[in-house]
């Protein structure tokens, strides 16, 4: 099982990898264009849906390297049983509201697919085909959490803390 979660959430990152390439590639094209005298339309509208997927389909992947921002003044002052108790409460919470992110993020892709809507702009994209991917980014975040929470459950949760933010100078 935890192969699989690894790999879910590495597939995850590696497709938001693959949409910042094809970011990278929009935002190129723009400038190109604007210097050579020639237009692709849309890519304007194409770098800002490769920035949404690519910031909701690395959520999971780097919540599992310890790379979101945590408070953890307040859990050092605490001892380890109330330190256990208040992983669970900020997981459990962290659960109920990436799945509330989720339930909507789906809800908004299914109704944007059923009533046919389409970006305003030149380029007239079906709104759903670019929601897709905020609406799975927050599927696998929830997963992740339900992992984090079972894990501080069972007390076999790991901690991934990164000392590069106090190194660099």
């Amino acid at each position: 099982m935890r192969a699989a979660l690894d790999r879910l959430y590495d597939g995850a990152a590696w497709l938001a990898a693959l949409m910042m390439i094809g970011l990278l590639v929009m935002v190129l094209l723009s400038i190109l264009g604007r210097q050579l005298g020639f237009n692709v339309p849309g890519t304007d509208a194409y770098a800002g849906y490769m920035m949404a997927g690519v910031g909701f389909l690395a959520l999971a992947h780097t919540l599992k390297r310890g790379e979101h921002i945590r408070v953890s003044l307040l859990l050092q002052a605490l001892g380890p049983s109330a330190r256990h108790r208040a992983e669970l409460f900020a997981h459990a919470v962290a659960v109920l509201l990436s799945a509330l992110l989720a339930v909507f993020s789906v809800k908004l892709c299914w109704q944007s697919w059923q009533f046919n809507d389409i970006s305003t702009g030149n380029d007239a994209t079906p709104l759903w085909i670019p929601q897709i991917a905020m609406a799975v980014g927050a599927l696998v975040l929830v997963v992740a959490f339900v992992d984090e929470l079972v894990l501080e459950w069972r007390g076999q949760r790991v901690a991934v803390s990164s000392d590069e933010a106090l190194h660099n100078e």
